[in-house]
């Protein structure tokens, strides 16, 4: 913004460009958080005297139909890595004059590189590497006033994009857990100070909800990566482990960099053979598991808060895809995209870099042999507080039942029985892999 400031009257644009992405359009639980976040940028602009245009579209076509309207002669924005966005920056810059700035991230996504070049596929040695060249700049300060051209060019409304949901309203209980824009990011960031020294140890309790729930914040650049570090890096304590964690977020972003197709191909071919379930009885697995009716308290509590609220617990994250992966032997690709329309927090780069790691075909991953058992983690990680509130028909059970009350002799008539045993879900998976080898 600074930077087209220097340069005269400033247009704020957003375009909802669903064409470019093609079937990576935002999924309905961004769409819910879109909306509210362009309501609050248009707020905030209008207090600076400015305000935003909104235009629907391919990016290229709208902004040089814009450029011509008003006689704007270049486009400011924040350089993003998803492989569609990329291909809209080289169509807009085939247009007009195009200046893209970096933003989201701790460094320029490609540039953190191998002592030959290369780029890094292992995040352990690529943060250690970006760690050298912490800390970030410090963020600079917001205009006070924006600018404006004689005359605005018109605009859609938000109602004009039906962003919301209305048949059925799903989204009762997004605005319970989410303020969209930057003072619910400022909000956020604020609260979780207070805590992040506690990071490490708490951030794998669901019950206890140690994470910073910055990630969607981060993802609609309502605050920056280099914010969030600035703000918390002295805490002490184990917040290196939080450094890390947005570090991660640097690390997908390079990992689609180099692998653009990451969400829809095995970056391992190792693993292309194995014979995913498909067909009636398939179905009805992935539809349990969507609805968290599977019969695992922690899968069910974890899917049930992601449909009531756009957003799970990371350790519950990854019980839940190693269970879709391997208890129940469905390719990781349709755990994949239904987390790509259930997220508030939907990243192409983090949520395909992590499902491949669940399920050992990432370039860096776990090995698929390697079974996740929720009645395990479920006491591991002291769930039962969790599993009691995002499953009430287990809400009465009590002590260490609650994480397996079928096996306890506790299930109550309104609870499924596990669809399918740990142990058989683990020899099939095996099994699978095995025949394919």
């Amino acid at each position: 913004m600074l930077a087209a400031i220097a340069e005269g009257p400033v247009i704020p644009v957003y375009i909802l460009d669903d064409a470019t992405p093609k079937h990576y359009a935002m999924g309905g639980a961004s769409r819910w958080w879109l909306q509210h976040s362009l309501a609050s940028l248009d707020a905030a602009l209008r207090a600076k005297g400015s305000r935003l245009i909104l235009r629907r579209g391919e990016s290229d076509v709208v902004l040089a139909a814009i450029a011509e309207e008003t006689g704007a002669t270049r486009v400011h924005c924040i350089r993003h890595h998803e492989p569609w966005w990329r291909n809209a920056e080289r169509a807009v810059a085939k247009r007009l004059d195009l200046v893209c700035h970096d933003g989201n991230y701790l460094s320029s996504p490609g540039s953190i590189t191998t002592g030959s070049g290369g780029q890094y596929k292992i995040f352990t040695p690529f943060w250690r590497a970006l760690k050298t060249t912490m800390p970030p700049p410090h963020p600079t300060h917001a205009p006070t006033d924006l600018p404006a051209p004689a005359p605005w060019p018109k605009s859609d409304t938000l109602a004009d994009w039906n962003l919301l949901p209305t048949k059925p309203d799903w989204s009762a209980g997004f605005g319970e857990e989410w303020t969209p824009g930057e003072d619910g990011a400022r909000a956020r960031l604020t609260a979780f100070k207070r805590h992040a020294a506690q990071y490490g140890e708490t951030r794998n309790l669901p019950s206890i909800e140690g994470s910073s729930r910055l990630s969607p914040h981060l993802h609609f650049g309502e605050v920056s990566a280099a914010q969030v570090w600035h703000a918390v890096a002295d805490a002490g304590g184990s917040v290196d482990t939080f450094l890390g964690e947005i570090g991660w977020r640097d690390y997908a972003q390079n990992i689609i960099r180099e692998f653009p197709d990451y969400g829809s191909k095995n970056a391992r071919d190792t693993l292309n053979a194995l014979p995913w379930r498909t067909g009636a009885t398939a179905d009805a697995d992935l539809q349990a598991w969507q609805q968290g009716r599977t019969g695992y308290p922690i899968v069910d509590a974890g899917m049930r808060q992601l449909w009531a609220t756009g957003w799970m617990h990371n350790r519950v994250r990854m019980i839940t895809a190693s269970f879709l992966i391997k208890h129940l032997l469905i390719d990781w690709r349709v755990g994949e995209r239904w987390f790509w329309d259930c997220l508030v927090d939907a990243d192409y780069g983090s949520n395909a870099v992590n499902w491949q790691w669940t399920a050992g075909t990432g370039v860096d991953s776990n090995m698929f042999v390697r079974i996740m058992a929720p009645l395990v983690q479920s006491p591991k990680f002291d769930a039962g507080a969790y599993i009691r509130r995002w499953v009430p028909e287990l809400s009465g059970v009590r002590g260490e039942a609650i994480h397996d009350p079928d096996e306890a002799g506790f299930r109550p008539r309104a609870y499924p029985a596990k669809i399918i045993g740990h142990r058989e879900g683990r020899e099939r998976a095996l099994a699978a892999v095995k025949q394919q080898r």
